[in-house]
């Protein structure tokens, strides 16, 4: 009698496990956590691929590199609308050219400023802008270092931001030519000669030797020269004690 009831329950045993088998075969495959996180991970890298069409994305990737507006940048903090908008008004307030202390230094610290935010967020699009900005405000700056650093950001913003808008006015101005304009030191005004007396003949300057390939033009502009300042003479009342003439004697 135990034997048959083992053997009736091993029967239903296998019935159970049979049923289950049958029901697991039924059921859809649902992916395991462990082959799910790969996606979530591929999606938390780069969010801007759920975008429906190439212009999103493109939106989206530009958003994600850009500088916040509130952030600053620089030992002045400027933000990057404080930093266009410092190259824009010292362009304007410096004329045709100008080699102004005051204006020098306030575009140094913007471009300071520049320099902090390209690190920070080198992907920016609305740096193409600023370096725009930045050239035109470097090439009113007569100075040798001015100069060359407009040279220099032209070829920054032509190498990484070609397919801008003024990446591409950039490239159609190099392509033009660029000349760098700046002062040589002042000399002194030679001593005038004594009458009579007829100047050296002095030898004809020689021209100035073409740029390299790649490099740009130069234009150093001689200024006038600086008169001497006179050796200043001594005063009656410096003069030694014995060399003075004696004081009248006064009449009773």
């Amino acid at each position: 009698m135990a034997l048959r009831i083992s053997d009736l329950m091993r029967r239903r045993l296998l019935h159970i496990v049979a049923a289950f088998a049958v029901l697991a075969a039924m059921l859809p495959n649902v992916p395991s956590d462990a082959a799910a996180k790969p996606a979530v991970t591929k999606a938390r890298k780069d969010p801007c691929l759920s975008k429906p069409s190439k212009w999103a994305r493109q939106e989206c990737e530009e958003y994600n590199h850009s500088a916040p507006g509130d952030e600053y940048f620089g030992r002045m903090k400027l933000s990057y609308l404080g930093i266009n908008n410092t190259f824009h008004d010292e362009n304007v307030r410096a004329g045709a050219y100008t080699t102004d202390s005051g204006i020098i230094s306030k575009v140094g610290f913007a471009d300071e400023a520049l320099e902090a935010w390209a690190h920070k967020y080198p992907g920016d699009p609305q740096l193409a802008r600023s370096y725009f900005l930045a050239i035109a405000m470097y090439k009113k700056i007569y100075t040798r270092d001015a100069q060359q650093k407009a040279w220099t950001y032209m070829h920054v913003l032509t190498a990484r931001f070609a397919n801008t808008y003024f990446g591409r006015l950039e490239r159609a101005d190099l392509s033009r030519g660029f000349t760098e304009h700046y002062f040589a030191n002042p000399q002194l005004c030679p001593t005038p000669l004594p009458s009579g007396v007829m100047p050296e003949e002095t030898p004809a300057a020689s021209p100035t030797p073409s740029p390299q390939p790649g490099q740009p033009k130069i234009d150093i502009i001689v200024p006038p020269c600086v008169q001497p300042s006179p050796i200043p003479t001594p005063m009656e009342s410096e003069l030694p004690l014995e060399s003075a003439s004696p004081m009248p004697t006064p009449r009773l």
